[in-house]
């Protein structure tokens, strides 16, 4: 009967777009997202990637471009301002915070028992902190925050590089992540198989043609290990490496490195992360297709394995099933919210205010077009008895009028106002419905907010915002300094010998104007009466934007002036070692008591001093 069946999924609040849900289709256009529709996209995905690029062109301000391939030339004379893009900007500025600081748990604390563990944390969070300035990991993060807050999602991808000897840091468009999730299980479960894929144009001058490049880590049981070779059509391959036969046994595969059989006949490894055996790898997989071999019905994750041209890494080796020697996959997604249940995507900060961008930008167009009629006014002529001039208005110009003749003008600048006073409102409007408060945003006037509580208040929605898009993201901060550690140990780091790896954190700075007053104010009372310790203390105020760089040394840095505290902890200690330990010194050899003076005698003298004695001898006999 021709019905029309209503979608709604994580990318519905689109549907209103004729150009990403066309009404003949039901689909995203084809003209205006090829990409959706290629052979090898699954049609799960289809959405997701035109949603993708529909983000995009909001970002870029050519959102009118994208739809003019539906709705003809005129939708390119929609103005586009940037409201979209500064929005994305400034989430992404509050979302990364003013710093940020790898914390391992323990590594601050200088008075713990446990003087060893305390050390083996402070080792792990400085080298993670040294892995952070060499990887330069803000600039990454804020790439992929960007990706995050204005798609919906990103990704990072680990991996080690023998050359510069750390584990190196990428990040994804998410239009290249194709996971494989389980069709029974929770979709926020970490895959088993994940893709990495996307189309390489032809080039004429080196005679290549269209391409699709994938890339795919994958988690499976530990088989024998394999070799670099090629088949009998010349390709690059892995073979199973084979023993060599005897006249008592014939050739059998080769365990890998370290591997072992257990009774079942099932394949064991002892990674150095874990305590017990684990029976799973990650194999890793670069290959290439040529467009015109992928016929049928395939999508990227069944492409015909005997078309594929694998890729070879700098040591040699042919990356078709590559064993990595480690029980994880590299590749980490961002959520820019927290996944509905059993959901794997997030939703773009724009998504729920998308339609009023819309409405802003044709406010803007009208606004353009009424500016043009208010800055060279429309004058209407009556009368004239000169036909000299062209009538034209400009500066200079004379009209002759008759007896009853006139001029006429015709004020579009209430227009105007109307206008721009109706774009202010859907600025407003859009900000409240992403819940950026004018402070947030720049625009509020200082002068005009009443107390600083009243400022405090009306950044109410943001905090909510802001936190809710950062318990999204701390999972996969800790996924990621987790990944970094494992990778130094597989990668046989010198420095990273005999560690283990402990739970690191990523704490973002502060994202609103602090009173750094306040807080002082705050943690010098608090610690005064004695109910949060030095280390706590160090700690607010390195969050409320304090320039401390390293809280241990700080700490070490006010110890070593405590006379005071020392004194009282020689008292209640009686013990030169503590106390010179505390002060950050070195404890004297031997302990000279101090001499001791008698009363009536003069100070340079003492018991000893034979003179002193005979003066006092002599007055006591006068």
């Amino acid at each position: 009967m021709g019905l029309k069946s209503l979608v709604i999924d994580a990318w519905s609040w689109l549907n209103y777009k004729p150009v990403y849900s066309d009404p003949s289709l039901g689909m995203p256009n084809r003209r205006a997202f090829p990409e959706a529709h290629a052979s090898w996209v699954p049609a799960a995905d289809e959405r997701r990637l035109a949603a993708y690029k529909l983000l995009a062109a909001y970002d870029n301000n050519q959102a009118g471009e994208l739809a003019e391939l539906r709705d003809g030339p005129s939708a390119r004379e929609r103005r586009e301002f940037g409201d979209p893009s500064m929005f994305i900007d400034t989430l992404v500025a509050h979302v990364m915070g003013r710093e940020q600081h790898i914390t391992v748990p323990g590594a601050e604390q200088t008075d713990t028992e446990n003087e060893t563990a305390a050390a083996a944390a402070e080792r792990v969070q400085d080298m993670l902190r040294d892995w952070a300035d060499d990887e330069l990991l803000p600039m990454r993060m804020l790439q992929c925050e960007r990706k995050a807050v204005g798609l919906g999602d990103g990704v990072y991808l680990l991996y080690w590089d023998p050359a510069k000897q750390r584990p190196r840091l990428k990040t994804y468009d998410p239009g290249f992540y194709f996971p494989v999730l389980p069709e029974d299980g929770d979709g926020a479960d970490y895959p088993d198989r994940v893709h990495i894929a996307w189309e390489l144009p032809e080039d004429p001058k080196r005679g290549l043609k269209p391409r699709l490049r994938r890339i795919t880590y994958e988690l499976d049981w530990i088989r024998p290990a394999t070799a670099s070779g090629v088949d009998r059509a010349g390709r690059a391959v892995r073979a199973p490496v084979m023993s060599d036969p005897t006249d008592d046994t014939p050739a059998a595969p080769v365990l890998g490195r370290g591997d072992q059989v257990d009774d079942s006949g099932a394949i064991s490894r002892m990674y150095p992360w874990n305590d017990e055996p684990a029976y799973r790898t990650c194999y890793l997989t670069d290959a290439t297709w040529e467009l015109g071999d992928l016929k049928g019905n395939v999508d990227v994750d069944d492409l015909p394995m005997d078309k594929a041209s694998f890729a070879t890494n700098g040591a040699g080796e042919v990356l078709d099933r590559l064993d990595l020697y480690i029980d994880f996959i590299p590749v980490i997604h961002v959520p820019n919210t927290v996944p509905p249940a059993e959901e794997h995507w997030g939703q773009s900060s724009l998504a729920k205010a998308l339609q009023a961008f819309d409405e802003l930008a044709s406010t803007d167009t009208d606004s353009a077009r009424a500016s043009a009629t208010t800055g060279l006014p429309m004058i209407g002529i009556s009368g004239i008895t000169s036909h000299r001039h062209d009538q034209h208005v400009g500066p200079g110009t004379l009209f002759t009028l008759g007896e009853n003749g006139r001029l006429t003008a015709v004020d579009t600048s209430p227009a105007l106002r109307e206008l721009r006073a109706h774009g202010h409102d859907l600025a407003d409007r859009a900000a409240n419905v992403v819940r950026l408060p004018a402070v947030s945003l720049g625009t509020m006037d200082p002068s005009k907010v009443p107390s600083g509580y009243a400022l405090e208040l009306s950044l109410g929605p943001l905090d909510s915002l802001i936190s809710g898009m950062r318990l999204a993201r701390d999972h996969k901060d800790r996924l990621l300094l987790r990944f970094v550690q494992r990778l130094f140990l597989a990668g046989q780091h010198p420095d990273w010998a005999g560690v283990t790896p402990l739970p690191a954190r990523l704490v973002r700075g502060p994202y609103t104007p602090t009173d750094k007053a306040a807080v002082l104010e705050q943690v010098a009372t608090a610690y005064k009466a004695e109910v949060i310790s030095l280390e706590t203390a160090i700690r607010m105020l390195t969050e409320a934007g304090w320039p401390i760089d390293d809280a241990e040394k700080e700490i070490e840095q006010i110890q070593a002036r405590s006379f005071e505290q020392a004194r009282m902890l020689a008292d209640a200690l009686g013990n030169p070692d503590e106390v010179a330990a505390f002060l950050g010194r070195q404890a004297p050899d031997e302990q000279v008591a101090p001499t001791v003076q008698l009363p009536g005698l003069p100070a340079a003298a003492t018991v000893d001093d034979p003179v002193a004695q005979g003066q006092q001898g002599s007055r006591g006999s006068e």
